[in-house]
């Protein structure tokens, strides 16, 4: 179990990764294996079949467990997995108030598929906390937020929906995905779930999909469990371990991550202008105090404006370090184009009511010398 006294990065190295009892091995096996003997009827060692449980992706999930702060973690086959076993806390009828500027795929989750089951939603700015307390009604169920979100970078105050949530006896579910535990905990500033696609800064190294859900009460706990049981879309054991590889270096990877971010930003502010680059970190973002307070840094998550497609995508085929792809937080940096790639399902006016342009891009600063960085960024601008 987790010791408090440790400090984060301590807790990332060792929580859940043991050494083998059998052979001393350092680092937890890849245990592929789909069932396990039974010393008889009723008598195992802990272990049925692999759906439910496997000991690389129980040691995974006792790791994520520690670094959020939970009382449990259950990780699934993909941040998507991980959205749709959220959902299933609820039932027809039920009523989900989510940040208007989420992930593409969350959206088109809850608009193409849930709605088909009885679930409603509703889209608000959740920076505005008051815009939250006026969305939920009685048969409100959830709010789950993005902050930073995907990919404005606006920023929501969490304790302060958390208590408008708790308030009115709705749960809140964070997606954390942007910042990763090392760069702000949720559940310390009052939330119920936090949610991460692992794809992203938990792995770090782009190869290998996951999702995890964090809970705080015995009940999550159980639904997630019986999730994972019945519908089966568990992480595996070979995507288990590389995230428990990659979960060892998330403290020093995130600190250049932030720092590299910060320079980045601060080369687009002076380059673009301020009101062309989005990233809480500067001083002119319009929640940069909140973000202070709330967050442990900025990362390396920054949106700018290029002012037309044709701008973008000749800035974009420049490129010649960072890459343009779809993802985010690898080791290496990745430039997207949202409005083609993770939003393309939000349609034309559904981007414009966020602000999406066809000039918006989105680099994922990577931990490479920023100075290549830069020099990359400058020579696709034509500089």
């Amino acid at each position: 179990m987790s010791d408090p006294k440790l400090s984060f990065a301590t807790r990332a190295i060792h929580d859940g990764q043991k050494p083998d009892p059998l052979t001393g091995a350092v680092n937890v096996p890849i245990y592929l294996t789909s069932t396990y003997q039974q010393e008889a009827i009723g008598v195992n060692k802990g272990h049925e079949y692999a759906r439910l449980t496997n000991p690389t992706r129980d040691a995974l999930e006792e790791s994520l467990c520690s670094l959020e702060g939970g009382t449990s973690a259950h990780c699934f086959g993909s941040g998507m997995a991980a959205i749709t076993a959220l959902c299933t806390m609820m039932k027809s009828g039920d009523h989900v108030v989510c940040s208007d500027n989420v992930y593409g795929g969350t959206s088109r989750l809850f608009d193409k598929v849930l709605v088909n089951y009885g679930l409603t939603f509703t889209y608000v700015d959740s920076s505005d906390v008051e815009a939250v307390r006026v969305a939920i009604r009685p048969e409100t169920k959830l709010v789950h937020i993005e902050t930073p979100t995907n990919p404005m970078m606006s920023v929501t105050d969490i304790r302060a929906v958390a208590d408008v949530c708790h308030a009115k006896g709705v749960e809140l579910s964070v997606d954390n995905t942007f910042l990763s535990p090392y760069l702000q905990r949720p559940i310390e500033l009052g939330a119920d779930i936090v949610m991460h696609s692992t794809t992203k800064f938990l792995n770090g190294h782009s190869d290998g999909l996951g999702g995890v859900l964090i809970c705080t009460t015995p009940q999550q706990a159980e639904t997630f469990r019986f999730v994972q049981k019945c519908t089966g879309g568990i992480l595996s054991p070979f995507d288990s371990y590389l995230l428990l590889r990659g979960v060892k270096t998330l403290a020093v990877r995130m600190e250049q991550h932030d720092a590299n971010g910060r320079v980045v930003a601060e080369y687009l502010s002076r380059k673009l202008g301020s009101d062309k680059v989005f990233y809480p970190g500067l001083e002119t973002h319009p929640q940069h105090e909140l973000a202070k307070r709330q967050q442990r840094g900025f990362g390396s998550m920054i949106s700018f404006e290029l002012g037309s497609l044709e701008n973008a995508n000749r800035f974009a085929t420049r490129l010649k370090l960072c890459f343009l792809a779809e993802s985010l937080g690898g080791v290496e940096s990745l430039m997207c184009h949202p409005a083609t790639m993770t939003h393309a399902a939000l349609g034309v006016e559904g981007r414009q009511k966020l602000g999406i342009t066809d000039g918006l891009m989105r680099i994922s600063v990577g931990i490479e010398d920023v100075s290549d960085i830069l020099a990359d960024l400058d020579q696709a601008m034509g500089s």
